[in-house]
């Protein structure tokens, strides 16, 4: 950048104000709108500073902020290829009729063009420069750019105009250094005129330059910048937390949502009755976080206290009546938590699950309770294959969907499982069993919705474990025997989310088993009216659901930094066991790292396109009286050792000892190809090297298809 033109760059500001916008989309159109304005600048050749700039929003405002903006464009430079020389000239060196029209289309005499040459020849060319247009002019096409291209699903209209926004809109801040840019966008015209927080500053807000923004409306009790005000938040409320000898449970989506609502906000200790801490804890804190975008306060030792804190948008004369109107609109819901938790503890689980005949599942996958005898065959099956207890698993199952049926879960649907180890813990259906198998019963029923999101933890307890993957193979096995797998973007039985959460507890746990024959059993015990028939056997449905399965562990290995190119060499392979896959995973992530890891990648692509190509019967072992190379018998020798050194290796998946053996024989594969003639005139000795490569094939791809490696 010349220093001229960074002396003509000046700030930009551009705010739209409006009603209170909806604050779970709040973030996504302020972005959207940034970066709207930030490329509508740069596509028309605009220099901005704006590297560290980011989107400036309250639920009232989108704000753009750029501390450099170039006042014009550069020079616009243009260039028109006219006709070549043989057309646009005569024999007498005229100018044709089509280099007239040409010239006249360019708005000049003919002779004032230039030439230029390519391979075609030499022609004429119109070149042309005018000054770049002002930024100022072409602001008002940027910001309409912006705004249309913004994500709003559902336009609101207003004022029986024909145009829409997220809001309606109220107020329109463009400036450009110290002046105003006309613009008028949505019946608002442009000025200097901002509005302050709409209850304790309700005087207008004036900017003299972009740079009085942020500090003007702090001074009008209005913190524009997201994060200024998120760390508010955080710092008021961990400061409430202090003040009562606790800590905070700030959950970061619940963080975002308050953040969205306030413009000024102010944190205000609250209480409510210590008798409500007998409900489940989980049920007190959905309440505050989901219905009311509370903070709840735990005590020392890290449980739920009486205590929360709310983020009020204006700091109060009178604190005192805000915080009793957050009390007052917690404590009903509290009390129906604690009704629904009492009622539901006196029918007890086990007896909830009666009702479980009547509620369908799926039509053609029977009831809720047909799904939870065929959980319970399979946990129970499952169970000794990974050490858990098959009996206490089993019993696990059975009452793992009976809270479906309980007061507290149709109230709080996110308590599934949740509810029902608080339950569990108490029924008296249960006390039969001694205290650590009632726990692990106990646990293991809320353990089976785990992971119940992205980045969630899966089951801690090998019930649980147990219980969560016969839980999803069940479902998955149910969900595409039924014709219910996923398309584009709608799933409606969450089959995605299952063969992930599936997957990951598998791998995660440890649990070295063959998945097919689980998925085989998962399938057999589906009702008649699923099962496959003649034109859709078993094998290949066992097989769909297996690649889907696979094909969830992509995004799941990209998240963690694997290259798609290590994920392709093992899923190529199938590995029945999913960790068993994992364990192949990284030991191609530290084959790839070996100097040699590219060589025999492109070894083994090289040597599979020789066999798919080979026209002759290649026979399963090569012969060593047909060796006259001393390359090729070296191959053989080295092929031979492989084979003896990675046996063993390959029995106990020692993966990474097996490919670093197979890094050492590089040197022989490197001097075989350069030494000898695969497709030899003698048939004979053709088919003998043909079966060396594929013995050396056979084994360079056992833990993964290495070729994939190659670039």
């Amino acid at each position: 950048m010349s220093a001229p033109q960074a002396q003509h760059k000046r700030p930009l500001l551009v705010e739209l104000g409006t009603e209170e916008l909806p604050v779970k989309a709040l973030p996504g159109l302020a972005r959207a709108f940034f970066d709207g304005v930030v490329e509508g600048l740069r596509k028309r050749g605009i220099e901005v500073d704006g590297d560290d700039a980011r989107p400036l929003y309250t639920p009232r405002r989108l704000a753009v902020l750029l501390p450099g903006v170039a006042a014009e464009q550069p020079e616009q430079r243009n260039e028109v290829l006219g006709p070549y020389l043989n057309i646009a000239l005569d024999a007498d060196g005229q100018p044709t009729r089509a280099l007239q029209g040409f010239a006249a289309k360019a708005g000049v005499d003919w002779q004032a063009l230039e030439r230029t040459s390519d391979n075609k020849g030499e022609r004429f060319v119109h070149r042309s420069v005018k000054p770049g247009a002002r930024t100022d002019a072409l602001l008002p096409e940027i910001l309409r750019e912006a705004i249309a291209a913004m994500p709003i699903p559902k336009p609101m209209r207003w004022g029986g105009h024909d145009y829409g926004f997220a809001r309606p809109v109220h107020w329109l801040v463009v400036l450009l250094g110290k002046d105003v840019v006309e613009v008028e966008l949505m019946g608002v015209r442009s000025d200097r005129m901002s509005r302050g927080h709409r209850f304790m500053h309700d005087k207008p807000v004036w900017f003299s330059t972009p740079d009085d923004y942020v500090e003007s409306l702090r001074g009008a009790k209005v913190l524009v910048d997201p994060d200024e005000r998120r760390a508010r938040i955080v710092a008021g409320v961990e400061a409430e937390a202090k003040a009562v000898g606790g800590s905070a449970r700030i959950d970061a989506g619940n963080l975002e949502e308050v953040n969205g609502l306030v413009e000024w906000p102010k944190a205000v200790r609250c209480g409510f009755e210590p008798e409500f801490l007998a409900v489940p804890a989980e049920a007190l804190v959905a309440t505050m976080e989901a219905n009311q975008k509370f903070f709840p306060l735990l005590d020392s030792d890290g449980r739920l206290s009486e205590h929360f804190v709310g983020i009020a948008n204006i700091e109060s004369n009178d604190e005192t009546e805000v915080r009793k109107g957050y009390e007052r609109v917690i404590r009903p819901r509290f009390a129906d938590a604690k009704f629904f938790f009492v009622e539901d503890m006196k029918q007890g689980l086990a007896a909830m699950g009666e009702g479980l005949r009547q509620v369908t599942y799926q039509a053609r996958l029977g009831s809720v309770a047909d799904k939870v005898a065929r959980v319970a065959a399979l946990a129970e099956a499952i169970a000794p294959q990974v050490g858990a207890d098959p009996a206490l698993t089993r019993r696990a199952a059975e009452l793992s969907k009976n809270d479906l049926q309980s007061r507290m879960v149709n109230e709080f649907p996110e308590l599934q499982g949740i509810a029902g180890r608080y339950y569990a813990m108490q029924d008296a259906a249960l006390d039969d069993l001694a205290h650590d198998d009632r726990v692990a019963v106990a646990d293991a029923i809320d353990e089976a919705y785990r992971p119940r999101f992205g980045g969630d933890d899966i089951a801690l307890s090998p019930a649980g474990k147990v219980l969560a993957i016969a839980e999803r193979l069940d479902t998955l096995a149910g969900g595409f025997a039924a014709g219910l797998r996923p398309t584009g973007n709608k799933d409606p039985f969450a089959l995605r989310r299952n063969a992930l959460g599936l997957a990951r507890t598998v791998i995660e746990s440890g649990f070295d088993v063959d998945v097919t024959p689980l998925i085989d059993a998962a399938i057999a015990q589906l009702p008649a009216a699923v099962q496959p028939h003649a034109d859709r056997n078993t094998e290949t449905l066992a097989s769909d659901l297996y690649d889907f399965i696979l094909d969830r562990l992509r995004g799941y290995y990209a998240d963690k930094g694997v290259p798609v190119q290590h994920f392709n060499a093992v899923a190529e392979l199938k590995p029945k066991s999913l960790y068993d896959f994992d364990r192949r995973i990284d030991a191609v992530g530290t084959f790839a790292a070996l100097p040699e890891a590219e060589a025999l990648a492109a070894a083994n692509k090289r040597i599979g396109n020789i066999l798919k190509k080979a026209d002759i019967e290649v026979p399963g072992m090569e012969d060593p009286a047909l060796m006259s190379e001393p390359a090729e018998r070296a191959l053989a020798e080295a092929v031979e050792a492989l084979y003896g050194e990675t046996a063993e290796a390959l029995r106990k998946g020692d993966y990474v000892t097996v490919l670093n053996h197979m890094a050492r024989v590089r040197p022989q594969v490197d001097a075989f190809f350069d030494a000898v003639m695969v497709n030899a005139d003698d048939p004979a000795v053709r088919r003998n090297r043909l079966a060396l490569l594929r013995r050396l094939s056979e084994r360079l791809g056992s833990v993964a298809a290495i070729e994939h490696l190659s670039i």
